[in-house]
């Protein structure tokens, strides 16, 4: 089922996975189309950005352009699990993950599906499935029930526990809360010293 999933994203289709914390809608993070049609399924407006995973932090050093020391910090920290870094996004990555910004935020999910999915097809767009201004999903069927017209497939990993990630912005001198989640405020800055 796994290979047939990274096959759908690697022909161009989007999915419907698991995370730690919600239920994503995802196509392959460097396809440009790929994050036009999850806006389209969304509802989500033009000038926000699409938050990505990868399959560790190897993979999630190449959607930046640079790696600071505050990085590497905390994804030896806390990856893989729920916390995002956002900082200036590598070239590679399309103007229509990035919403007319520079920057990006990548994570490397705690469970093990979405990182091997990402492992067997590449990063992947993971934004919340649910049409924008709604609750994010916390189960399958909720999911289908929300964008299921859009995807080539979806994949059930049960009930997730619904707490959204932490995003952290590193783009500045000082590291920045954007979001804070599953992971305490006051835990991030300390892992920073």
């Amino acid at each position: 089922m796994l290979e047939q999933a990274a096959a759908a994203l690697r022909g161009g289709g989007l999915l419907i996975y698991p995370t730690e914390t919600l239920y994503a809608l995802g196509g392959l993070a460097l396809d440009a189309a790929a994050a036009r049609r999850v806006r389209q399924a969304k509802g989500r407006a033009d000038d926000k950005a699409l938050p990505l995973i990868a399959a560790d932090p190897r993979q999630a050093r190449g959607l930046f352009e640079e790696w600071p020391e505050a990085a590497e910090r905390l994804a030896a920290r806390f990856w893989p699990g729920p916390l995002m870094l956002v900082l200036p996004a590598s070239a590679a990555v399309p103007r229509e993950v990035l919403a007319g910004g520079n920057s990006v935020g990548v994570r490397v999910p705690g469970r093990e599906l979405p990182r091997r999915l990402c492992q067997a097809a590449g990063p992947l767009v993971a934004t919340s499935v649910n049409r924008s201004g709604e609750p994010p999903a916390t189960r399958c069927v909720d999911a289908l029930a929300a964008v299921g017209a859009w995807v080539a497939a979806a994949l059930d990993g049960g009930t997730c526990d619904g707490a959204p990630s932490t995003v952290v912005d590193l783009c500045a001198r000082a590291p920045r809360v954007l979001r804070e989640g599953a992971i305490a405020r006051a835990v991030v800055l300390a892992a920073l010293g």
